[in-house]
């Protein structure tokens, strides 16, 4: 009989995963489902992505790359952040990796270990407290509240910051709940991490595209000040609708740029050879797909906001950013997750419980309006109906 592993009964995981898995189930034993739960975009890949990738496999792109990218894409990756915000990056601290949730894994691999703090944002991406628990590091959550239109408050972030603490996380435009932090509030966290030299960032702007109502990006590269101890996460799959494709990238500080590198070695050698081609058509092509995805994706948010403000005992302010609205449901009197799972299994409509995003979640659900308007419309007319016993 084997033993106890040590450490891996901390792992936890991400829970829509699962209710894809279950969704899928009931959809395949003939049940009538709208997912409104996994967070990807229900778009294609844009098709100058997917034929670069085609040129690459004829062309005999076929084997082992360089384990941190292929120079020509880390060029495009440096001249793109470049070109949106002004930001000089050199490409020698860029590393391509499969996927965003690598990064995480890498950043707080890096920093945690028994008796050190990381600050993650609650509700949050349900990997970081994970991996955190994995390290044995103590995992505190920066409060995301409905009332800072689910901005993390600099003021309280800061409070939170001790003598052990080793790694902040933030997540802007954020996922479960769609807030984007306003400049002001980072700047007043970043002039507070400015005195504390120590502790290192992860600035997850995975949805860094993803803004409304004239919402404007604030990158931490940006910061002259904490600059040398910014890790960025960022990559394709939501901006160019490339979930399955696994590419992602992330800036390092020189300082650890060759622990990552070995980091990289030992645990996946390299990325996909002809992903790493369209990924470089990606950022170098026509972007226009990127902007009418957006623009759907804006039309689908006021839709979903309004007709969940519609539904008695739910609530929802609109989101700036990302896909997501995370609606207050506590005056339906239900828990999340015990609601989430009756939608599921009774009307038919994926959501994921706010809880799966860290302990201030409940009372809260997360929809993903990566949907059709049509399907957005029946599935929370359903959601209506079920919540009014009809």
């Amino acid at each position: 009989m084997l033993g106890t592993i040590s450490g891996f009964d901390r792992i936890g995981e991400e829970n829509a995963f699962a209710v894809l898995a279950r969704a899928g189930a009931l959809a395949a034993s003939g049940k009538d489902v709208i997912n409104l739960g996994i967070g990807q975009p229900d778009f294609p890949t844009p098709g100058n992505i997917v034929e670069a990738a085609v040129k690459a496999l004829r062309d005999g792109q076929h084997g082992y790359t360089p384990a941190t990218g292929i120079p020509e894409l880390r060029e495009a990756v440096a001249a793109d952040i470049h070109g949106r915000f002004a930001i000089e990056v050199n490409p020698e601290n860029v590393l391509i990796v499969p996927g965003g949730k690598v990064t995480m894994f890498a950043a707080i691999l890096m920093f945690g270990e028994p008796g050190a703090d990381i600050l993650y944002p609650d509700p949050g991406f349900p990997i970081y407290r994970s991996m955190i628990e994995f390290t044995g590091a103590r995992p505190v959550p920066i409060p995301i509240r409905e009332e800072n239109g689910f901005a993390f408050s600099a003021e309280e972030a800061l409070s939170l910051v001790t003598a052990n603490t080793r790694l902040v996380i933030l997540n802007s435009p954020a996922n479960p709940c769609g807030g984007v932090t306003p400049k002001a509030e980072v700047d007043t966290l970043v002039s507070g991490l400015a005195e504390r030299p120590d502790v290192a960032l992860l600035s997850d702007e995975i949805y860094d595209q993803m803004l409304y109502d004239g919402e404007k990006h604030v990158p931490l590269l940006g910061y002259p000040e904490i600059r040398d101890r910014v890790i960025l996460l960022n990559g394709w799959s939501k901006t160019y609708a490339m979930t399955g494709w696994r590419m992602g990238y992330s800036v390092w500080p020189a300082s650890l740029y060759e622990k990552v590198r070995k980091l990289a070695v030992n645990a996946w050698s390299c990325v996909n050879a002809p992903a790493q081609h369209a990924a470089i058509e990606a950022l170098t092509g026509p972007q226009d797909a990127v902007g009418e995805m957006v623009a759907e994706f804006d039309a689908r948010r006021k839709l979903v906001v309004d007709l969940l403000n519609g539904i008695p005992g739910v609530s929802c302010i609109t989101p700036k950013g990302a896909f997501y609205a995370f609606p207050n449901i506590t005056d339906t009197g239900r828990l999340a997750k015990e609601l989430a799972s009756d939608l599921l299994e009774g009307p038919g409509v994926a959501t994921i419980g706010g809880p799966d995003f860290g302990i201030l979640g409940e009372g809260y659900l997360r929809l993903s309006y990566a949907n059709s308007q049509d399907n957005i419309r029946e599935a929370l007319g359903r959601m209506r109906k079920f919540l009014a016993g009809e």
